[in-house]
């Protein structure tokens, strides 16, 4: 990314997670200003990525705006920056629930607007970041924004209305895996795997658990079927009625108004 300028409205985890991929890609973009009302945050960035840190209205100044904030807040700092924004300028939202006709209103008509839906995965360059982009972005500013994902991982181009789902699906998927895989390990290693093995054996098993899925042409039921016992079976209800119950009222809470 070398000659971009970059701001970031929200230096919380999102933008932490953009910077460390960048830096682990040698993909920095040659200028990075961050806001956040919390100096500690600003301060964390600053030493390990050096970023320039600044108000809301300073970051928002840059040539592609990357805009971290929870939906409450957007409607007030969106008020504020909107007078900041250049008028070649690209504003990305990372928020779900806020939609870009929606956030084209708060920024008082300018409509240069892309959506992304960050995975966390992106830290290491292993993402899965879906895009929606407005109507307002030439195929050049497309470009532009997808070049700058590109070191974080995947960034397919998805429909507007879907944003949320993969929000539920690959932005928050590694929380309901990721506490069972680091159990996982630490029994494997109680058992007497070294962790080196340990990883190991739970990487592969991860990805041909995958592959079994989506290549063996069997259905669900059968796929699961082809491992005699079910250590966890007695608990699969539960787990299966969790999914149900919280996924669905975190896809009413996020679903655009």
């Amino acid at each position: 990314m070398e000659g971009s300028s970059v701001g970031f409205v929200g230096g919380g985890r999102v933008a932490r997670i953009m910077l460390e991929g960048w830096r682990r890609a040698g993909a920095m973009p040659r200028r990075v200003v961050v806001s956040d009302p919390n100096p500690a945050a600003l301060e964390m960035l600053r030493a390990r990525y050096r970023v320039e840190p600044g108000d809301n209205c300073h970051a928002a100044e840059r040539g592609i705006v990357l805009v971290g904030l929870h939906p409450p807040v957007m409607a007030d700092v969106a008020a504020e920056v909107r007078g900041s924004l250049r008028r070649d300028a690209i504003a990305v939202s990372l928020a779900p629930k806020i939609t870009i006709a929606r956030l084209t209103e708060l920024l008082g008509g300018f409509d240069r607007i892309a959506r992304v839906n960050p995975n966390a995965p992106s830290y290491v360059g292993a993402g899965y970041n879906p895009v929606v982009f407005g109507p307002g972005l030439t195929e050049a500013d497309r470009g532009a924004v997808l070049r700058l994902l590109a070191p974080l991982g995947e960034s397919p181009v998805v429909d507007e209305p879907t944003l949320e789902a993969y929000a539920i699906t690959s932005a928050m998927g590694p929380t309901y895996l990721w506490f069972q895989l680091y159990e996982l390990r630490e029994l494997a290693q109680s058992f007497g795997l070294t962790g080196e093995a340990a990883e190991t054996a739970i990487d592969r098993m991860v990805r041909g658990a995958l592959e079994t899925m989506w290549r063996a042409d069997l259905s669900a039921a059968e796929v699961m079927d082809l491992v005699p016992v079910h250590p966890l079976g007695d608990a699969e209800p539960a787990i299966v009625e969790a999914y149900r119950t919280r996924l669905a009222a975190v896809a009413q809470r996020i679903r655009p108004a």
